[in-house]
Order: C-alpha cells, then structure tokens, then sequence
C-alpha cells in the first residue's frame, strides 16, 4: 500500500479524488486529508507519507509554496489543477506528474502507475527546476528532466538530435553520441519540448531538431539526414509542415 495525503482547499474536489482512488487504485491508502497548506505540512510531519495529490491554486499558501518549505522532498507528488497554461508547461518540463480537474480516473490510473514504477523519489534538481520556472517565468528553458529506469537526467535541450518511439519508452539521442532510454512515450517528451521552436514532429516515431538536420530528401514524405548521420523517415501528412519550415 501506497501511505498517500490529499491536500485540496475545496472539499468537494478532496471528496471526488477520495472516492476515485478507493474505486480504481486499491493500492493507494489515504491517510490524510487537509484543506490548506498549514494543514498538510503538519500532516507531512506527522504521516510521512510516500505520496502526496497537490492542488496547486490554494489561499494563503500554494502547492508550489508548500513544496518550498522543504529542503529535501521525500514524497513523491502529483499535481492537482485547474487549466493553467504556464504550470502545466512547467511541470511537463520537469517531468512531475499532474492531473487536470476534473479528474479523469483513466489518468488518475496513469499517473499513480508511475509513482509505483518509480525506482527513486524525484530529484531535488527536478524542483528547483519547477520553481524556478515558476518564480522567474522570463526565463528561458534550457534544460529539460527526463526520467529513466535509474531516476532522473537534466539534459541542455540542444544537445538533443532526435528522438525515437519505442513502446511506451522514447530513446533519446544526444550530440554526444549517447542514448538515454527515457521511461515517458515519445507525446509526452513531445510536450516538454514545447517550449522550444526548433522541435518538430516528423513522423508518429520521431522528434527532431530541426537545428541538427543536414538534409532533406524527397520522396513520399521523405526523409531527413541528421548531424549524427541517422537518416529520419518523415511522414506523408506531416510533410507540408516541416517543408513550410524550412
């Protein structure tokens, strides 16, 4: 079992998040639900809990703010929230996990699927990058966090030429000849390279950066030359997009 906290100011929403895990995540126990930040870091205190639902938009103390109290954080956390375009984007960016309300119990199953597979808590690296994005939001990316078998990597984003589907993995290949094997599919490492323009999708397989392609030859849809010297299949439909690009 899973020792968990739901930290929400509305009660309704701590309710609905309450009875989605009993009915389809039997391995979640909820063992404490508090209403404002205060409340939920006297329960941290108190519980130790292994994972913790977040709601970000809270009064007097925000998620991100409650997160902020804590030197090292030794609970996994999902987010909880409203649409809100720049919190999203950076949680993406630092490959944590959130949920949209209203919840959805197929994502809610996705999302406590990941925290089991997790072989390590997130990294402290991984936070300071969401609050620093958070507090600074001029600041450019530069960095993105991707998740592995053996935790967490910060990559520089331009030092990525492209990326591969593979299952529900995305192999990333780097300027520096090295792969790393990254536990999110290739929509979702898609969305954290958002942010940068030079990123396209070529292929329902591929990702590249369009700064490291050295050629473009034609057919059908194609196929790209990378600056690693991988040649990259671009797709019928996507073909008129990537041309309009160049």
């Amino acid at each position: 079992m899973i020792n968990t906290i739901i930290v929400d100011d509305e009660v309704h929403c701590l309710d609905t998040l309450n009875i989605l895990l009993n009915d389809y995540c039997p391995e979640i126990q909820v063992t404490g639900k508090c209403m404002s930040g205060k409340k939920a870091l006297e329960a941290i205190e108190r519980i130790k809990p292994e994972l913790v639902f977040l709601d970000i938009e809270m009064p007097s103390m925000t998620g991100f703010e409650l997160l902020e109290k804590f030197v090292k954080i030794p609970f996994s956390v999902i987010f909880t929230t409203s649409y809100d375009q720049y919190a999203i984007k950076a949680i993406r960016f630092s490959a944590l996990d959130y949920l949209l309300k209203p919840i959805d119990h197929k994502e809610l199953v996705a999302a406590v699927t990941k925290v089991k597979q997790q072989n390590v808590q997130p990294s402290v690296e991984q936070f300071r990058m969401l609050m620093d994005q958070i507090i600074h939001k001029d600041n450019g990316f530069t960095k993105i966090a991707v998740p592995t078998t053996e935790g967490f990597e910060l990559i520089p984003a331009d030092q990525l030429v492209r990326c591969e589907a593979f299952d529900n993995y995305t192999h990333l290949y780097l300027k520096n000849k090295t792969r790393i094997v990254a536990c999110r599919s290739l929509k979702e490492v898609e969305e954290q390279l958002h942010n940068f323009t030079s990123f396209i999708r070529v292929h329902n397989s591929y990702l590249v950066n369009l700064n490291e392609v050295t050629k473009y030859v034609r057919g059908e849809g194609g196929y790209l030359v990378m600056s690693d010297g991988s040649s990259v299949i671009v797709s019928r439909s996507r073909k008129d997009a990537l041309l309009k690009l160049f």
